[in-house]
């Protein structure tokens, strides 16, 4: 496995503040939206939160870089940047939105 790069690791900006956080979604419940492309909206920052288990995230325009997740990892998402998550086996995790 690969080494995240600065901008995978990158921390949400000064001065955002949280508007909302999905239900916590394990390997049966996550939404098939988050299976495939999309994206954060315009002026909205997004970070993943692995509760327990693992979970592979992917940004579209480096699909050969899977960062794995496990319990306790963050992943923050700028605005518009296409993504995607695939559960490796059991996981429980959110997803936070900054404005």
């Amino acid at each position: 496995m690969r080494q995240p790069s600065a901008v995978e690791l990158a921390q949400l900006p000064d001065g955002l503040t949280l508007a909302r956080t999905t239900p916590v979604f394990d390997e049966n419940t996550v939404p098939a939206g988050l299976l495939a492309a999309h994206q954060v909206a315009e002026g909205v920052w997004g970070q993943v939160i692995v509760e327990s288990g693992e979970l592979d995230f992917v940004f579209e325009d480096a699909p050969s870089n899977v960062r794995r997740l496990a319990t306790g990892d963050r992943q923050v998402i700028p605005p518009q940047r296409p993504h995607h998550v695939h559960p490796v086996g059991a996981v429980k995790f959110c997803v936070e939105f900054h404005r």
